[in-house]
């Protein structure tokens, strides 16, 4: 730590070394350079920061310093602002508070003589012809005061002179008696003492003498400089106005600029209906909007597009569409159609035919003690702790990936689309859709059982079925296929890994998502970001979304890149910020998308791109020029009293919900779930525990069965596993895994009890078993997709048409 020189610096003098700050609970005490000047208190973040970014400043003048232990002082203002700091020492602390109180009482000081002096004197604007005779009249009216102190001084002076010279002249009368010896000697010790009392009264006049002759002397040069100063700052004062005013006029004139060079423009438009560039100009705050995709250090940035852009027709579009990026099918169509998209005459049969619930028993306020619970565990096999369902929410992993059907329209509007591009756009808004429900949604999904399934037939009111199924145990995985009358069909395989960072949890989700449109052909596929949980041990969870996307249609090329910005307290962007980019096979962009993934999206069209200034690494962005943002997706409001039910959205508060004719594998027939919705929570944690040793038992049986098949009958004995190594493995089939491995949501869990519980895999997944496991899923057969290259569940069929026929003779009790 860099040491002062002065250890007792005096009250003029500027003060500066390192202190460490208090900034928060998450980041606790920050190593800051901070500098003590004129009576204002700065800090910076290095030393290198005090050319160009100041961090805070507080005024000793109103502040107060109080000194809370060896290394720890506070200084605050009354509330507005409060500086905890820390030395790397007392003694260290011990200088900045002499530097502190000094400097407090001289800005104290400054600032009474400056109220003094306003008494005295009337301001005078800087910018009035009289405010160097009025500054200069103060100078001169304070040298005036301080000659007459020192006069009054010198009156004093002589007054001692002379009584101080009677004064010995009597002691020297006394002295001259012959009186007794300590008589004598006591007149001498008084002649002394006002010997030294005359002297120093000298001294005090002496000094004060020559500090009136300093201060005459330097009156002059003290002027200078005064004035010289508040000229400068008169200076930078105009200088800032003028900047303004430049910088004001820069952005008027940068939004009324034609961007686009005259060759490209036809002459035709310009003369076309007795229209003058100036009727353009005065029309174009109407039309246009600026659009700010994203700041530094983003790779590119949207400015609005000339106004002849938004008057052409389909007509006069094809001469210009190879210089403008565009070709004639995507700029024939228009924004508004994008963005709308109106629908046909909806058939009678997708009118809805049962009213759905709106409500669901509202979450307890049950109180758990978690370290109660470990304190209950020390001693126990790690298998054999269960974690309470306080930590859950009523719905199953399978429900919450059927939850990103919520906003189907987009795909339903993708698959009327007859540009790919525009296609492109909802496929993108759709992906950032299916993040919208995590804000709130802290709670845990409940893991699925092997072979458990969870089905969603909206095909009467919202044309689509859906069907989820956990199809493996090592790893973990759950397969989602979803189909629509309109035309489109959505395949997922979904496994997680995830990080324990100390203070947060990073969920990576693994797998990909893919959607097929049927009368274009068109396949698409992405995958899905980080999931980050933030205060996992301590504080209030809240979710956040990183990473980037990149969807991707295997047909034609196109590609829509997606980023989702993290979350910053020194951004200002606003927060859970998405950006991206369409793009063509060859790399051209067509249209920009924004917004944020937990409320809405929009889009424009470029019109034309170009390369702009250098960013603050030095990359070089990409200029857009885009027609106005239109709204794409914008996020359905909760139901009224989700804050009490888990922050359900109105469709999440119907996945729960009883049908008849649902498999006997579906989730809504899962027990522990069932009770955990209507409140029964301890009788749900004891079902959650028999299901868990079902689970258990299910496995051991699979893998005595792998045994056998795979070895004589003599030989299945010797080579059985061993019930204790068996009964950790299959623990976790249903349940809870620690923070180093897969989990169970992507979607936020509250994962605070997978760090305590201590087991191993995703889902629970347990330890690696001596013999593989010989599960087959029964409705998704593993198989390598031909057009993207990669290999997951796909669904064979059969599951709606057993439905149908109400046989279930196929389903393992899972239940």
């Amino acid at each position: 730590m860099s040491e002062p020189k002065s250890p007792t610096p005096t009250p003029g003098d500027t003060y500066k070394g390192w202190l460490f700050k208090w900034t928060n609970y998450i980041k606790g005490y920050q190593r800051r350079w901070f500098v003590l000047s004129n009576g204002l208190l700065s800090y910076y973040r290095t030393q290198a920061e005090m050319g160009h970014t100041c961090r805070g400043t507080i005024n000793l003048a109103t502040a107060n310093i109080a000194v809370e232990d060896s290394c720890n002082f506070v200084i605050s203002n009354g509330g507005a602002q409060t500086y905890h700091l820390k030395a790397s020492s007392e003694v260290e602390r011990q200088r900045w508070i002499t530097a502190l109180e000094l400097a407090k009482a001289k800005a104290v000081q400054m600032q009474a003589e400056s109220d003094d002096s306003g008494d005295d004197f009337p301001a005078v604007s800087p910018n009035s012809g009289q405010g160097g005779d009025c500054r200069n009249t103060e100078i001169q009216s304070t040298l005036r005061t301080l000659n007459s102190k020192v006069e009054d001084l010198a009156t004093c002076n002589d007054l001692i002179v002379k009584h101080g010279s009677a004064l010995q002249r009597s002691l020297s009368e006394l002295e001259g008696l012959r009186v007794a010896v300590d008589m004598g000697e006591k007149v001498k010790q008084v002649t002394e003492r006002a010997t030294l009392f005359r002297i120093t009264s000298n001294a005090m006049i002496n000094a004060c003498r020559d500090f009136l002759s300093m201060a005459q002397s330097h009156s002059k040069r003290w002027q200078k400089a005064l004035q010289t100063e508040r000229e400068q700052r008169i200076r930078l004062e105009e200088t800032l106005e003028q900047l303004a005013k430049q910088h004001n006029h820069l952005e008027r004139a940068f939004r009324g600029a034609t961007v686009l060079p005259p060759s490209f423009s036809n002459p035709a438009l310009g003369n076309k209906g007795g229209v003058s560039g100036k009727a353009d100009a005065s029309d174009e705050d109407d039309d246009n909007e600026f659009f700010d995709a994203m700041e530094e250090p983003a790779e590119f940035i949207t400015v609005p597009a000339d106004p002849k852009y938004h008057r052409r027709s389909g007509s006069n579009i094809s001469g210009i569409s190879s210089e403008t990026g565009t070709d004639d099918q995507s700029v024939n169509f228009d924004e508004l159609s994008l963005a709308s998209n109106p629908e046909s005459p909806q058939p009678l049969e997708l009118e809805p035919v049962r009213q759905r619930r709106t409500r669901i028993p509202d979450k307890p306020n049950y109180y758990l003690n978690l370290w109660s619970i470990m304190k209950n565990c020390i001693g126990k096999e790690l298998s054999k702790i269960p974690m309470p369902v306080n930590f859950n929410e009523p719905l199953s992993m399978l429900q919450r990936l059927s939850e990103d059907l919520e906003y189907y329209e987009l795909l339903d509007k993708a698959a009327k689309s007859h540009s790919s591009l525009e296609q492109m756009c909802y496929v993108a808004a759709f992906t950032v859709s299916s993040y919208s429900t995590t804000v709130h949604r802290t709670g845990k999904p409940f893991n699925p059982l092997l072979g458990e399934t969870f089905e969603l037939d909206r095909h009467r009111e919202c044309g689509y079925r859906s069907l989820c199924e956990q199809v493996s145990h090592h790893p973990p995985a759950a397969a989602h296929h979803a189909f629509s009358e309109k035309g489109w069909t959505l395949r997922q395989e979904i496994t997680l890994a995830s990080k324990f960072r100390g203070k947060y949890l990073s969920i990576m989700p693994l797998g990909s998502i893919q959607c097929i449109f049927e009368k274009s052909n068109n396949h698409y596929s992405w995958k899905k970001v980080t999931t980050t949980v933030h205060n996992i041990i301590v504080g209030k969870l809240w979710i956040d979304q990183s990473g980037e996307i990149d969807v991707v249609n295997h047909k034609t090329g196109d590609r829509c890149h997606l980023k989702f910005a993290p979350y910053s307290y020194f951004s200002r962007d606003v927060p859970r910020k998405v950006t991206g980019v369409v793009t063509d096979k060859d790399g051209k962009a067509h249209y920009v998308l924004s917004g944020t993934w937990d409320e809405k999206m929009e889009f424009s069209k470029i019109m034309q791109s170009s390369k702009g200034e250098n960013g603050t690494e030095g990359k070089q962005r990409t200029v857009y020029q885009t027609l106005k943002a239109k709204e794409i997706w914008r996020k359905n409001p909760l139901p009224e009293g989700a804050e009490n039910m888990y922050y359900f959205s109105s469709l999440a508060l119907t996945l729960n919900e009883p049908e008849e004719g649902v498999a006997p594998t579906d989730s809504r027939r899962r027990p522990d779930q069932r009770l955990m919705e209507e409140g029964h929570w301890d009788e749900a944690n004891a079902e959650k525990q028999r299901l868990e040793e079902k689970q258990r038992s299910t496995r051991r049986e699979r893998e005595r069965e792998a045994v056998k098949a795979a070895s004589s009958p003599e030989e299945a004995d010797a080579k059985e596993p061993a019930p204790a190594s068996s009964e950790i493995s299959d623990e976790t089939d249903t349940e809870d895994s620690p923070p180093h491995t897969p989990v169970a949501s992507p979607y936020g869990p509250s994962l605070f009890p997978y760090i305590m519980e201590g087991r191993e895999g995703p889902y629970g997944a347990p330890a690696k078993s001596g013999h593989p496991d010989t599960y087959q899923a029964l409705w998704f057969e593993k198989m390598d997709d031909p057009v993207s290259g990669e290999t997951l569940h796909i669904y064979k069929g059969g599951y709606w048409e057993a439905k149908e026929q109400g046989n279930w003779d196929m389903c393992p009790d899972v239940f």
